[in-house]
């Protein structure tokens, strides 16, 4: 097995080597306690420090680690830590690959065994909407033919075409920068979310984007990060799992300890998804909504955190609140007084109502507010997971209300019950 494949596990030819050896994964974790002490080190450091960890001396343990560890992940079968799992990965593997890919430009001369560029832009299928620039030939003719001086004055026979003071490189290694097409770059850039990976903020040109090279390769990162989760978690055999029972726990005992209770427990408005952001500022109003609408924040708020008592509160703003009506319906959606606690609607049921609003790029990738909102929770630092309630902003308790009968605004709640189960499913 060559170190690349243990260096870079998720490359297909490091699969094809695993599959061509034949190994089998049960005799694996059951005969060699090395490659499971190794996924186990993998998943757990990948929760804690945000990398996979030392890397072991021996090729064959550190790349069949890499399944081993997919299954751990599997196993306990958690959202957050399918997502940490698979950032930490791809943090590491672009450490690696930045620092391989400068050892390969300056080792040129040489054989060089590192991982290329143009193989990795070949690996995801980069190679033909991925175009190569050289930005040191602006102000020089083209070697070989060509006539005339001044940037694009000429072509070259070694250096390619010129255009616009940028020359097309022929190898990706020599290139100081890119143009990605624009159906390209949008996915790769979803998740990145300094404004400047913005389209708006990009100098777009005849469909393509323009990116410094480590821009490509955080691109490259991110590119990674969609393969390792892709397909995460699955089914795990019990000839494969019940040995790793022991480092499975070990995994979920470290995900119980940890601070990530800000996945389930943080209200923090402006990192909400779109159509929750719409439905908050329209309770905070005192305007009326709709059952359906009512019912998506209040599971929504629900399902972050919030109480019975919070989401209350929130409501009293509107003019026909009727607290006793608002507390039966929030507890009833919460399963406090019926024997199912709803979930918030999909995306599919916030369309299909008219609440779906003022959709970005990434709600164009996910299914469910939740996924949404646990996502940018995820993804933010810990400075700006200011929970709403520590502050001033929950719902304008102080403000007057009436609180009077609330026949024209909530209905019954046998109606409301209605709505709930014919429109949404179950926890």
């Amino acid at each position: 097995m060559q170190r690349l494949h243990a260096r870079y596990p998720f490359l297909e030819a490091a699969r094809e080597t695993v599959a061509t050896e034949t190994v089998d994964l049960a005799t694996v974790v059951e005969q060699e306690q090395a490659v499971v002490e190794r996924a186990r080190q993998r998943v757990i450091t990948a929760l804690e420090d945000g990398e996979i960890g030392e890397p072991h001396r021996d090729p064959r343990t550190e790349l069949l680690s890499y399944p081993v560890a997919r299954v751990l992940v599997s196993m306990v079968e958690e959202r957050v830590l399918v997502r940490r799992y698979a950032r930490a990965e791809a943090e590491t593997a672009h450490e690696r690959f930045t620092a391989d890919l400068e050892n390969t430009t300056e080792l040129k001369s040489v054989e060089s065994t590192g991982l290329e560029l143009a193989e990795l832009l070949a690996e995801f299928d980069l190679e033909e909407t991925v175009t190569a620039e050289s930005v040191s030939a602006s102000a020089t003719t083209g070697t070989g033919t060509g006539t005339g001086t001044g940037a694009g004055s000429g072509t070259g026979t070694n250096a390619g075409t010129t255009t616009a003071g940028t020359t097309t490189a022929t190898d990706p290694d020599d290139a100081d920068r890119f143009r990605i097409d624009v159906g390209t770059y949008l996915p790769l850039a979803a998740d990145l979310w300094d404004d400047e990976w913005g389209l708006v903020n990009q100098p777009l040109s005849d469909g393509e984007v323009p990116v410094e090279k480590d821009d490509l390769l955080l691109l490259l990162r991110e590119a990674i990060r969609d393969r390792i989760e892709d397909g995460l978690p699955f089914e795990v055999p019990t000839t494969i799992g019940d040995p790793l029972e022991d480092a499975a726990d070990d995994v979920r005992e470290v995900l119980a300890n940890l601070d990530l209770t800000r996945e389930i427990d943080t209200v923090v408005p402006e990192l909400f998804p779109p159509c929750m952001k719409s439905l908050l500022d329209q309770v905070q109003k005192g305007e009326h909504l709709p059952h359906h609408s009512r019912f998506a924040i209040t599971a929504f708020l629900s399902s972050i955190g919030m109480t019975t008592d919070e989401i209350v509160d929130l409501y009293r703003v509107n003019s026909s609140f009727g607290e006793e009506m608002t507390r039966y319906q929030t507890d009833h959606i919460r399963g406090e007084t019926s024997p199912t606690e709803y979930s918030p609607p999909s995306c599919a049921t916030m369309q299909s109502y008219g609440d779906c609003v003022n959709k970005d790029d990434l709600c164009e990738r996910i299914p469910h507010p939740m996924a949404y909102y646990e996502q940018r929770v995820d993804d933010a630092d810990d400075d700006e997971l200011e929970d709403w309630r520590e502050g001033d902003g929950d719902g304008d308790s102080d403000s007057d209300s009436d609180d009077g009968d609330n026949d024209d605004d909530d209905g019954d709640a046998g109606s409301e019950n209605g709505d709930v189960t014919d429109t949404n499913g179950q926890k």
